[in-house]
C-alpha cells in the first residue's frame, strides 16, 4: 500500500509506507527525516497499487497532540526568523533574496538550527550577517544559496496553465530542457510564452516531448494529402493532447478535426481489406454441378452423357480438355475426375 503526505499546504507530495496504520485525508502523521520526525498532513488515503513499490519510507504513525503544538511553534519560529532576517540583510546592504526557512530542534549534536535559503545573482560575503543572524535568534545559523528553479519550488506558485507550479508538487529532480523542444511542439520560441515562474524554460517541455516524438512518428506530416470520414483533404495541422489531426478539405474548403486513427494508411487498409471481421465463420466450399445419372440400359447414350460432363465440368475452368487422356485429367482434377470415376466403376457393374 502507498500513501503521500505534504509538509505545506498544496505543497511538494512525499509518498510513504503506511504500514499498520490507516490515517484518512486530512488526518496528521508523523513522516521520518533527517532531522527527525516531522508532522505532515495526508493527502492520499493508503491504498492498493497494482505495481509492487520498495525502497519507500514507513509512516512513523500519527501525530500526537503533543507533535501538533511541537509544529505550530516551530511555524512561528520560522516566521519570526524570516522578518529578522530580511531586516538583517537589509541592514548589511547585501543583494539577496531570503526564499525560505527551515528550523530544526530534533537533531542530537545541536541544540536549534536555523537554515536560511536565499537567492543572489552572484556569490556572497555574509560572515558578518551570519554573526548578527546568530546573536538575534539565539541559535546555530546556516546559509545555503538556490539557484532560480529552486528558489520556484521552495516559494510555490501558479504557472502560465494556471495550475500550480510541476517543480513545486510532483516534480522530484531538474533534468535539462532546451529550445529543441520547443520546437517540436509547435511552440513560440518567445521566452515569455515558454518561460516558467523561475524565468527559464518550462519544466512541461522535457516531460512532454516523449509524447509529440510519438504523435509525429505515426501521424501524417503536415502538407500530406490524407482520406477523411469526410472526404479527401490536405493535413494543415496537429493535435497532440487531442490525439487529433486537422484536416482542410479539398470539396469544401472547411477544416475538421479527425482522430489520427482515421487519416493512417494502416487502419484505411484494415477497414478497405475484406477480413474486417475475422471472427466471421467462413463460407462453405461451393461444389460445381454435377449430371444426373444415365440410364445404364443404353450405353451409347450414357457414354455421350459422360462426356458432357466431362466436358462441362473443365469448361468452369476455362482449360480445353481436347486432346487430353484420362490419366492426364485424373491429375489435372483428381475430386472431379474421382466422381466420374467411380460413375464409370458403377456403369461397368452392371
Amino acid at each position: 500500500m502507498v500513501m503521500a503526505v505534504s509538509f505545506e499546504r498544496y505543497g511538494r507530495l512525499y509518498y510513504l509506507d503506511p504500514g499498520e496504520f490507516r490515517p484518512r485525508v486530512g488526518d496528521k502523521v508523523l513522516v521520518p527525516t533527517d532531522d527527525g520526525p516531522e508532522v505532515a498532513e495526508c493527502v492520499w488515503a493508503p491504498q492498493y497499487v497494482t505495481e509492487e513499490i520498495g525502497g519507500l519510507p514507513a509512516c512513523a504513525g500519527i501525530a500526537s497532540a503533543a507533535d501538533l503544538d511541537r509544529d505550530e511553534q516551530n511555524r512561528q519560529r520560522r516566521a519570526d526568523a524570516r522578518v529578522i532576517a530580511k531586516r538583517t540583510i537589509r541592514q548589511h546592504g547585501l543583494p539577496m533574496k531570503v526564499v525560505g526557512i527551515d528550523f530544526v530542534d530534533r537533531r542530537p549534536d545541536i541544540d536549534q538550527l536555523v537554515i536560511v535559503y536565499f537567492s543572489a545573482p552572484h556569490r556572497v560575503d555574509f560572515r558578518e550577517l551570519v554573526r548578527d543572524l546568530a546573536r538575534a535568534l539565539r541559535a546555530r545559523i546556516e546559509l545555503r544559496q538556490v539557484g532560480a528553479r529552486d528558489e520556484a519550488r521552495l516559494q510555490g506558485g501558479i504557472g502560465p496553465c494556471g495550475r500550480d507550479l510541476c517543480c513545486a508538487t510532483f516534480l522530484k529532480d531538474f533534468e535539462p530542457v532546451s529550445v529543441r523542444m520547443a520546437k517540436d511542439q509547435d511552440l513560440p520560441l518567445n521566452p515569455l510564452k515558454i518561460s516558467g515562474a523561475c524565468g527559464r524554460l518550462m519544466c512541461c517541455l522535457k516531460y512532454e516531448h516523449p509524447l509529440y516524438q510519438e504523435f509525429n512518428a505515426k501521424a501524417p506530416a503536415v502538407g500530406s494529402a490524407v482520406e477523411t470520414p469526410a472526404g479527401d483533404g490536405v493535413v494543415v495541422g496537429h493535435n497532440v493532447p487531442s490525439d487529433t489531426v486537422v484536416v482542410r478539405l479539398a470539396a469544401s474548403g472547411r477544416r475538421c478535426a479527425c482522430s489520427r486513427a482515421d487519416v493512417c494508411s494502416p487502419r484505411q487498409q484494415y477497414e478497405a481489406s475484406s477480413t474486417t471481421t475475422p471472427d466471421a465463420a467462413p463460407e462453405p466450399p461451393t461444389e460445381p454441378p454435377t449430371a444426373p445419372p444415365a440410364d445404364p440400359t443404353n450405353r451409347t447414350e450414357q457414354a455421350e452423357q459422360g462426356e458432357r460432363v466431362e466436358q462441362g465440368v473443365d469448361g468452369v475452368d476455362g482449360v480445353d480438355t481436347v486432346g487430353e487422356s484420362r490419366a492426364e485429367r485424373r491429375v489435372r482434377k483428381p475430386r472431379r475426375r474421382r466422381r466420374l470415376h467411380h460413375d464409370d466403376e458403377g456403369e461397368s457393374t452392371q
